[in-house]
């Protein structure tokens, strides 16, 4: 539905803004569903039995915001590399559609306000998400020198556990327990990007950048298997140290054994099935979110 929604707004959009909303990715909400749903278990752990619907809302708006400054930057970074990948050619930058400087403007313009959305919340959720924004900028350059950028993927995009918390909480003393839902999103993010970077391996074998997907080659789904579980054990000690019913923990499990249901059936040298495993992980972090929800009241 959220689809059909996204990619309504942007086909029914006027001409002249439509470039701007593919370059943000609205039409493809994947992207910022992954990346806010570690925020909202921050915010359900941190909020308990009374969820802080300002925050909820601060985070979900301010999540769609700085994935569009984060896909922005990408693209302007990238738009060599994306030119001569099929599957990117066509992204605004790289074709031409936006100029390199109206791509930063807009990159700006939305890491701004989402520091204002934020800051609706308190503004010790600006302060943290501000110092996340280097991370950010950085990502794009990874495959270019390191060995692994999933895994410097995974630590960014995890941070929105801290402002998820910090957003309910108001304070950026964080206990115990935020550092294993950071450690959950981190190898959660690790498998599902690793999974969407099989889609492009053979264009990346051939450009020189590095990925997931070149990196583990045939042993992918072993390594992930790993993640998978490294992923839940992060939620659940979570849990563990806070006070929450039976109910979480059983729906977690739940949320594991859907995950590695994924990632056994996933045909990795099949760019659609690798595109419809990486869409269907959000249902992992919604299975997740509904876990700390149902903990509160069991």
């Amino acid at each position: 539905m959220l689809h059909k929604i996204s990619a309504g707004v942007v086909t029914k959009s006027p001409d002249s803004i439509r470039s701007y909303l593919l370059l943000m990715r609205l039409d493809r909400p994947t992207g910022y569903i992954l990346y806010l749903l570690p925020g909202l278990w921050a915010v359900v752990f941190a909020s308990g039995g009374r969820p802080n619907l300002l925050a909820v809302a601060a985070v979900a708006v301010a999540a769609v915001l700085i994935r569009g400054f984060a896909c922005a930057t990408n693209d302007v970074i990238d738009k060599e590399i994306d030119a001569r990948v099929a599957r990117t050619v066509s992204r605004p930058v790289a074709s031409g559609k936006v100029s390199v400087r109206n791509a930063n403007l807009w990159a700006a313009a939305q890491a701004l306000v989402a520091l204002l959305v934020l800051a609706v919340a308190n503004v010790e959720t600006a302060l943290v998400a501000l110092a996340t924004y280097p991370l950010i900028v950085a990502y794009p350059f990874m495959k270019r020198f390191f060995f692994w950028p999933s895994g410097f993927l995974g630590l960014v995009m995890s941070t929105y556990v801290f402002v998820g918390w910090t957003a309910a909480t108001g304070n950026a003393d964080y206990p115990p327990a935020v550092y294993g839902l950071y450690a959950a999103g981190t190898f959660w993010a690790m498998v599902h990007d690793a999974i969407y970077s099989h889609q492009d391996k053979e264009y990346d074998r051939k450009i020189g950048v590095r990925s997931s997907a070149l990196l583990f080659g045939g042993a992918t789904k072993a390594w992930l298997s790993v993640f998978v579980v490294l992923s839940v054990a992060g939620v659940l000690w979570a849990g563990s140290l806070t006070p929450i019913g039976w109910a979480f923990y059983v729906i977690v499990v739940l949320a594991g054994t859907y995950l590695s249901y994924l990632l056994f059936r996933v045909d990795l040298d099949n760019p659609k099935s690798c595109w419809d495993a990486f869409v269907a992980n959000t249902y992992y972090g919604w299975i997740v979110l509904a876990a700390v929800i149902a903990g509160q009241f069991t």
